[in-house]
Formats: structure tokens, C-alpha cells, sequence
């Protein structure tokens, strides 16, 4: 019986450190919801050039994969890895270097907020 409570504990820490990570990167992102990122990361089509964990299909090799990009130094090898920078490169990556393969989705302000943030949980 003690394993069982040990298991439920250590679900609910687990639980209150994603939570306290997700606060973390909507603060950091001015308000993105890494829920919702996820969900338009599937809705703009990033999956079918990147590798992202924890999105479901994400798994193609044009783009470099996302694992650990909230842990980076830089954002497409030329820009610092700041949220407002991980924001503008979501929403247009040729702004900021007009040699990028990456193409602009045209992604809301809102929805790159949200992106980003989910970007930030990958560490």
C-alpha cells in the first residue's frame, strides 16, 4: 500500500513541476499558453519539417529537430535565443535571415506567443 501512495506523490510533484514550468514560460513568452502552442504547432505544419517532441507526427528531417531549443544559444544559427526573438522567427524566420529554407506561415502574433512557449518546455 505505501508503493501505491509513493506512486500518486511522486504523479503530483511531477504535476506541480510541469505546472510551475508552464507559468515560467508564459511569463517568458508575454503571455503564450505552451497548450495552445502545441496544438498550432500541429495546426501550421510544423511537423512536416521538424522533429518535436511531444507533438504527435513530428518526426521529419527538413528542418532541424526541436528537441532542447529552450536550452539553445541561438535561434536558425543567427540570432540570440531571447523570447521576442523565438517569436519574430516564428512568425516570419525570413526577417531575420532571408537565406533560411524556412518559410513564413503567416503565424499570429498570439499563436507564435504560444509556440514559443511550447518551445520553452523543450529543454
Amino acid at each position: 500500500m505505501k508503493a501505491a501512495h509513493c506512486i500518486i506523490l511522486l504523479a503530483c510533484l511531477l504535476s506541480a513541476c510541469d505546472e510551475s514550468n508552464d507559468r515560467h514560460v508564459t511569463q517568458l513568452t508575454g503571455g503564450g499558453d505552451p497548450n495552445k502552442g502545441k496544438a498550432a504547432i500541429r495546426v501550421y505544419g510544423c511537423s512536416s519539417c521538424h522533429t518535436i517532441p511531444g507533438v504527435y507526427g513530428a518526426d521529419a528531417l527538413v528542418g532541424p529537430p526541436l528537441d532542447h531549443v529552450g536550452s539553445r544559444n541561438f535561434i536558425g544559427g543567427v540570432t540570440q535565443n531571447t523570447p521576442q526573438n523565438l517569436i519574430d522567427w516564428v512568425q516570419n524566420p525570413r526577417a531575420i535571415d532571408s537565406k533560411t529554407a524556412m518559410p513564413n506561415l503567416h503565424v499570429s502574433l498570439s499563436d507564435a506567443r504560444d509556440i514559443a512557449s511550447y518551445l520553452y518546455t523543450l529543454r
